[in-house]
């Protein structure tokens, strides 16, 4: 069985009637980029990710809650005074890990917020000077409520561009919803069945397969023609950046191996499209009264851009 099947079934054993979900998480987490989860309280988005980490052997899971009162250095870390040596010395924060929960994450301020840009874009922090690898394996799982205005603060434009997706959970039909009132029925919860079933390096093995499949020429213009029209829209104030192209490359890559193929098809670009770009875009006000949504528009462009023969 496939390294992202493994990881697959194992989530979806605790996270019932979100197949199509899963299945994006998985695209994100083999293409390499960090994933943004919008939806109302209670939907299963901390489960899951306690899931995805709980599947991988010897993955470290850290857990961020995110309050006003957050600092950068209780991300980071801060160096402490060794009173008995009279040294300073340097007190890892919980981004340290492989699989970063960042929960409600537009609950601290953009400061705080702030602390997470370098690390997901290159995978590396400078602290006090210092410059510390993270290496291959770090994958950000950020929730927010969608909803909710009050104590929280917008994620800064250039945060959102770092999240290669931005999905939702949604709710689930009554029938999955009864199936999870009966797993839950006993003191014990589902996921503390979970067993790793797969390893760090299988991941960055299976990532490597990602990056190998074929995607050509005409379909990285077509690509590229996608996102470069989020720029010529007049209602939207801010556009896709250079990183929309790329994202939306690899997710396409990464989709495309898990559904058995070995090159990229234009059906595979159209699918993963407006959860790698929508999130990106900023609307203008008069777009917004009107009832626009950034989803709205990519697929508008989805449904006006020729599709290479």
């Amino acid at each position: 069985m496939e390294t992202w099947e493994k990881i697959h079934n194992s989530v979806a054993s605790v996270i019932k009637g979100q197949n199509e979900l899963v299945e994006k998480i998985m695209c994100c987490l083999g293409a390499g980029g960090h994933l943004l989860l919008e939806d109302y309280p209670g939907t299963g988005k901390t489960t899951l990710a306690k899931a995805l980490a709980k599947s991988i052997s010897e993955s470290v899971f850290q857990r961020i809650q995110f309050t006003p009162d957050l600092m950068p250095s209780d991300i980071l870390g801060v160096s402490i005074l060794d009173p008995r040596t009279a040294e300073f010395s340097f007190k890892k924060g919980p981004v340290f890990s492989n699989i970063l929960l960042a929960d409600e994450i537009n609950r601290a301020s953009p400061r705080a917020q702030s602390a997470l840009l370098e690390v997901m874009a290159e995978k590396q922090a400078t602290i006090e000077g210092v410059c510390y690898d993270f290496g291959d394996m770090f994958f950000v799982i950020a929730t927010q409520n969608p909803v909710e205005f009050r104590g929280t603060f917008p994620l800064p434009e250039a945060q959102m561009d770092r999240f290669m997706m931005c999905c939702s959970l949604g709710y689930v039909s009554r029938e999955d919803e009864i199936m999870i009132l009966t797993e839950q029925q006993s003191v014990k919860h589902p996921i503390d069945d979970l067993d790793g079933v797969v390893t760090l390096e299988e991941v960055l093995s299976w990532r490597a397969d990602v990056a190998a499949v074929d995607i050509s020429d005409e379909l990285k213009c077509y690509i590229v023609e996608i996102v470069s029209a989020t720029r010529g829209m007049p209602d939207i104030k801010l556009a896709a950046s250079p990183r929309a192209s790329l994202a939306l490359m690899k997710v396409s890559q990464a989709l495309s191996l898990m559904r058995g193929k070995s090159f990229v098809t234009p059906d595979i670009i159209k699918c993963c499209a407006v959860d790698v770009i929508a999130h990106r875009l900023v609307l203008g006000a008069e777009a917004i009264y009107s009832g626009s949504t950034a989803e709205g528009y990519v697929q508008r462009i989805l449904d006006e851009v020729p599709v290479p023969a």
